[in-house]
Parts: structure tokens; C-alpha cells; sequence
């Protein structure tokens, strides 16, 4: 439509953001508090569409009834991606209420899954079946074995780590560890990465690959158009677990997945329950090992960082390992304790 132009939302104006905030209110949306980019579109000065972004993933978007079918929708998204091309990222995620898929797969988005609530779809320079072709050949993983696989974020690497990884390769022929890459955790991933890959290089049939954009951090999925906490959960947990099930299973053989078992995180602890669901429709069982034990407590992440907090860097010794203890001490892995001892963040 004539003389309307895309603006750019300053995300530090508290009165722009209100704006977009009250317009998304009307189609009971929200704005996802880790957007890094939103766009707007007014007539006579009011807001009547908008869209947002975080890094590559596209959210939050809205048009005004009296606007829909005016190509509104192809104007916004073609704006995001030019700045993603600008940021130098040529493929994007958009997740969306499965009634407002058909929008976009019109603008050739292509369908990864769908669940109850939510629907994903991806365009760019590849798609979900090309990046698994391209870890196959990266990691040199031979489909005709059957494997066992986990999926970790080792927010640090933990003697509970090693051992559920440990249980694992005694009862399976090739076990992949696939390393949650999204970057929401005290430890980035690179030195998440690193220790899991050397503290497991003696147990010759595991390979520990990062976990990509496919592997959904329940950080970063999106709640803009869920407005309950256990929706949100629910949908989280259902559509990654069935990503992981459809794709990453039947393309690398992938017959079983361990975890551990979860007696403190809710959210891990439905993810468990949704993984189990969603692994069974497709074939592959689920094992639930119980946590590794120090002096009758159950070895976590979580204690190792609040052990770091607490000062108390000899109870702490004596739940990692041998390469998470050196890091630690290193420039880098002091940083990263500093930065655990002032934060209060659950990743």
C-alpha cells in the first residue's frame, strides 16, 4: 500500500517499546524480552503492523486486520531479512500459531514441526536436512549403526556428566553427545564444548558434536504468543523432542537416548516426561539414569555453580573432573566464577 514505510523501533525508548507493546496487546501477543531488532509500520501515526527478531529467529508479529491482505506480512519479513544479510546471516527461524502457518510458507518457508500450539518453519541458505548431511560428513557418523545419543549443556562439565555419558558407551556400540550450542549459559559454549570433548576422549566410541540451531535451548524459544507458563513448557519441550525424534534420529540411526534422571528442575523434569512420549512414536527408547552421588547428594550443575558462589572450592573438587578443575583455574575459568558469584541467573 501507498506511503507506508517501515521504521525502525528504538528499543531503548521506553515510549516506542510501550507502543509496540500495547499494538501486540491487541492480538494477545507480547514482546519477547530478548528481541535485538523491531519494525513498525504506521498510518496517520499509529502502529498497524510490526515484527521483531532475535538474532535469527523471527517473532512478534502483527498486522492490523484492516491491513491484512495488502502484503503487509511479505513487506516485513522481506525488511527482516535484509537485516539479517546486513549482520551477515542468510537463514531464519520463525515460530507461529499453526493457523498462521499458511502466511508463511506463501513467502517459502518450509515446515520443520508442528505441535499443539506452535508451528516452526526455517528459510535461507539451508534447511534442517542439509545441516544433518553436513555433521554426518563433519563427524564421519555412519548411519548404519545403530547409536545411542544425549543431548547435554554441561554448565560446567560434572562428574555426573561423565557418568551418565560413561553408562551410556558400556551399553551402546557409537554414542553421540550432542552439546547445547545456544550461547544462555554462564559457561559459553566453546569451553562447554571443550571439556565434555577432552573429558571423555579416553571412551573411544563417543563423539560429542555441538548441538547446532536445531537443538532448541528452552532460553531463546519463544512465549510471545503463549500466555501460560505450562503452555509455554509444554510446547517447548513437545516440538524439540519431536525435532529431535523426526530429524536427528532417523538420519543418524539414533535407537536410544539417555538422560538423567531429574529431581530438582521442573522444566528438565518435563522434558523428560515429553521426550519419553515423543521417543516412542518414533521407535527410539529412552533410558533415565540416576544422578551420580556425593556423600548421598546427587551431582548437578546447578550445586557446582552454587558451591562456586559459596566459596567453598573443595566440595567442589569433588564433583567434576580432572579437566573442569583446570580450567577453572585458568585466566578464563576465573572469570567465569566471578561472574557466577554476583549473578543470579539459572542457566
Amino acid at each position: 500500500m501507498y506511503g507506508m514505510n517501515i521504521e525502525e523501533i528504538d528499543l531503548s525508548d521506553k515510549k516506542q517499546v510501550d507502543e509496540i507493546k500495547d499494538f501486540l496487546a491487541k492480538f494477545d501477543l507480547k514482546l519477547d524480552d530478548n528481541v535485538d531488532y523491531t519494525i513498525a509500520i504506521r498510518l496517520d501515526g499509529n502502529i498497524k503492523a510490526t515484527c521483531s527478531k532475535a538474532k535469527n529467529v523471527f517473532k512478534c508479529f502483527a498486522v492490523s486486520p484492516e491491513l491484512q491482505g495488502e502484503g503487509i506480512s511479505n513487506k516485513l519479513i522481506t525488511a527482516l531479512n535484509n537485516k539479517l544479510f546486513e549482520e551477515g546471516t542468510y537463514h531464519n527461524f520463525i515460530f507461529t500459531k499453526p493457523k498462521n502457518k499458511q502466511i508463511f510458507t506463501s513467502m517459502n518457508y518450509k515446515d520443520i514441526y508442528e505441535v499443539e500450539n506452535v508451528c516452526l518453519l526455517e528459510n535461507g541458505v539451508y534447511d534442517i536436512n542439509k545441516y544433518l548431511d553436513k555433521i554426518a560428513d563433519k563427524y564421519n557418523i555412519d548411519n548404519t549403526t545403530e547409536k545411542s545419543a544425549l543431548v547435554m549443556n554441561c554448565n560446567p562439565f560434572t562428574l555426573g556428566h561423565r557418568y551418565l555419558i560413561e553408562c551410556a558407551a558400556r551399553k551402546s556400540k557409537e554414542v553421540l553427545v550432542f552439546i547445547v550450542e545456544e550461547d544462555k549459559s554462564l559457561f559459553p559454549f566453546k569451553y562447554r564444548y571443550e571439556l565434555v570433548k577432552k573429558g571423555v576422549s579416553d571412551l573411544e566410541n563417543v563423539k560429542v558434536i555441538p548441538g547446532g540451531e536445531y537443538i532448541i535451548s528452552s532460553a531463546t524459544f519463544p512465549s510471545y504468543f503463549l500466555r501460560k507458563e505450562d503452555e509455554v513448557l509444554k510446547a517447548y519441550t513437545n516440538i524439540d523432542a519431536g525435532i529431535f525424534a523426526k530429524y536427528f534420529c532417523s538420519r543418524f540411526n539414533i535407537t536410544d537416548r539417555f538422560v538423567g534422571e531429574e529431581p530438582y528442575c521442573n522444566v528438565t523434569r518435563a522434558y523428560n516426561n515429553a521426550l519419553n512420549e515423543t521417543l516412542n512414536k518414533y521407535g527410539v527408547k529412552l533410558h533415565i539414569i540416576n544422578r551420580k552421588e556425593n556423600a548421598g547428594i546427587k551431582i548437578s550443575a546447578s550445586m557446582v555453580r552454587e558451591l562456586i558462589k559459596e566459596d567453598q572450592y573443595d566440595k567442589m573438587k569433588e564433583l567434576i573432573p580432572s579437566v573442569t578443575w583446570e580450567f577453572l583455574n585458568s585466566n578464563e575459568g576465573r572469570e567465569i566464577m566471578e561472574k557466577i558469584k554476583v549473578s543470579n541467573s539459572p542457566h
